[in-house]
């Protein structure tokens, strides 16, 4: 691949806008982690969004991932025990996003079907529309989305504690000695290989974002450019 082959695969669908829209009563907070990496395939998450009654108790652990990932919490009440008045709000919030921003995608991330036409209305504007839902997920929902993402896989994919694996699963050459070199260069070889070595949890290890982001980047040769592999890291 030649040097104006990159820059033209940097500067076209990676760099598409996104809007992210998540439904906080219909939605796992175990799957950011692999839902965002899963998004930033697809371009830069412009917008991050979350909706939810902040004030329940069943919301904490989102809250937990909110400054981690800088999603915005958007505050809606419950106007009525036993049903949730999210949808309203993000339905609202992803028709002003459409007129007012411009935007190339938009990520809705939830089970309910009551997203349906809302999908097809951002479609009919023009708009690719990814769904994010659970394998529950209402069929018309699912079908109304230009791709629909189950979050069962997400949620396997996500980032583990002992992150190693990704290195010692068979690889191209290519992947294995340039994350190697990555890692030599930032120094953290002899942490990452060191008996009984652990990370911080504030800290993750960078050997599994290495290799998602060569992995990504790499073409039908398996070799990576280096600004391929640092946009990818830079999104994640």
């Amino acid at each position: 691949m030649q040097q104006s082959d990159a820059q033209t695969m940097l500067s076209g669908h990676d760099q598409w806008r996104l809007a992210v829209l998540i439904d906080a009563d219909n939605a796992q907070p175990s799957v950011i982690e692999g839902l965002l990496a899963e998004v930033a395939k697809f371009g830069v998450a412009s917008v991050k969004r979350i909706y939810g009654d902040w004030t329940s108790m069943k919301n904490t652990q989102w809250k937990l991932s909110l400054l981690e990932h800088s999603i915005t919490p958007i505050q809606q009440f419950a106007y009525r025990t036993g049903k949730n008045a999210t949808d309203s709000s993000m339905i609202i919030d992803a028709m002003d996003l459409m007129y007012s921003q411009r935007l190339d995608e938009f990520c809705l991330v939830s089970s309910d079907s009551d997203f349906t036409r809302l999908a097809q209305r951002l479609r009919e504007a023009g708009l690719f529309v990814y769904g994010f839902g659970e394998q529950k997920t209402p069929k018309p929902f699912v079908v109304t989305c230009d791709k629909f993402i189950y979050t069962e896989a997400l949620r396997k994919a996500a980032p583990s504690a002992p992150e190693v694996s990704a290195l010692t699963r068979p690889a191209s050459a290519s992947v294995q000695t340039a994350t190697s070199l990555a890692l030599t260069a930032s120094g953290e070889t002899d942490m990452a290989h060191a008996p009984g070595a652990k990370l911080s949890k504030a800290r993750k290890s960078p050997v599994s974002l290495l290799s998602q982001a060569i992995e990504q980047g790499a073409d039908e040769s398996g070799w990576a450019f280096l600004g391929a592999v640092g946009n990818y890291l830079t999104k994640i």
